[in-house]
């Protein structure tokens, strides 16, 4: 998942500040390694405030992987790729548009749902769910404009415009560890643009424009 806006909510909004900080430090430290003190810190409220609020650490994991698709659903409806009149160009947008955001520090465009979810889907399975609900529920966005696609194409196979949707978040994903792994943002825009040649084979779509003579 991105990087979605940074919100600036009003200092009373307690709850708000603590969603925030936790989408910040928990990507950049994860699940387990963040406690609930340098939550608060950051946050800057009380702990007794902090367990006003979520009943405990994990509760505010789950409430946090539900801010984030909520935040994110909003930043990606809003986004340039859904401009193009051609199906199939809105989903090579948006590969492209995703590929634009893996830039600047890791923790700053990497995906919280999917950092927990690697991180905690033994050991916690609620917020394993969320991430899942987050993720999915992403992926689920892109199969009208792939399902179109393969109607105007007359494509048919063993696959579906659901299964290509989950595969793009399986690459982005895949892309993000990758990136964390070799410290190198090179790595998943490596695995996008291998995203976007896959998805242009599949469709029979020329690899590279030429113009005519």
């Amino acid at each position: 998942m991105p990087r979605p806006p940074k919100h600036a909510p009003e200092r009373g909004d307690a709850r708000t500040r603590l969603l925030e900080a936790a989408r910040e430090v928990i990507r950049t430290k994860g699940f387990t390694a963040t406690s609930v003190d340098e939550l608060c810190q950051r946050a800057e409220v009380t702990k007794g405030s902090f367990f006003h609020h979520f009943k405990s650490k994990e509760a505010l994991g789950v409430a946090a992987a539900e801010h984030w698709a909520e935040t994110t659903s909003a930043f990606f409806a809003g986004a340039p790729y859904h401009a193009p009149s051609d199906p199939l160009e809105r989903v090579l947008a948006y590969v492209a548009f995703r590929k634009s955001m893996m830039a600047g520090d890791l923790a700053e465009f990497t995906c919280l749902v999917g950092t927990m979810a690697q991180e905690v889907h033994a050991s916690s399975p609620d917020i394993r769910d969320a991430c899942g609900a987050s993720i999915l529920g992403h992926a689920a966005t892109l199969e009208a404009d792939i399902d179109a696609a393969m109607t105007e194409r007359r494509i048919a196979g063993g696959w579906t415009a659901r299964s290509l949707a989950r595969h793009t978040q399986a690459v982005i994903q895949g892309a993000f560890v990758l990136a964390k792994a070799g410290n190198d943002p090179a790595l998943a825009h490596e695995s996008l643009d291998h995203l976007d040649r896959y998805i242009r084979l599949l469709f029979g779509r020329p690899l590279q424009e030429k113009a005519l003579p």
